[in-house]
């Protein structure tokens, strides 16, 4: 997978959500190996914005993805609402 810029919260599901496919894991596939309920991981994929940081960090470790800050690119959120 390809270094992906996330902006917010809905750029960040997509991501998961497609880590999850490509991992060939169902929502409550991937629940199951980090503890959580279907419906936790679907509010994570759909960009819920109450969703702790715990489950966050849980989600992308069982998807094998880290999380890495940099200082922001100077492209605009048209182009990169474009990537999703």
């Amino acid at each position: 997978m390809t270094d992906q810029i996330v902006r917010n919260e809905r750029q960040l599901g997509a991501i998961l959500r497609r880590a999850r496919k490509n991992a060939g894991l169902t929502q409550g596939a991937l629940g199951d190996h980090i503890h959580l309920r279907q419906a936790t991981v679907s509010r994570l994929e759909a960009g819920e914005p109450a969703v702790q940081l715990r489950t966050l960090m849980s989600a992308l470790s069982a998807l094998h993805l880290e999380l890495v800050v940099r200082p922001r690119s100077k492209a605009s959120a048209a182009d990169i609402d474009d990537l999703f």
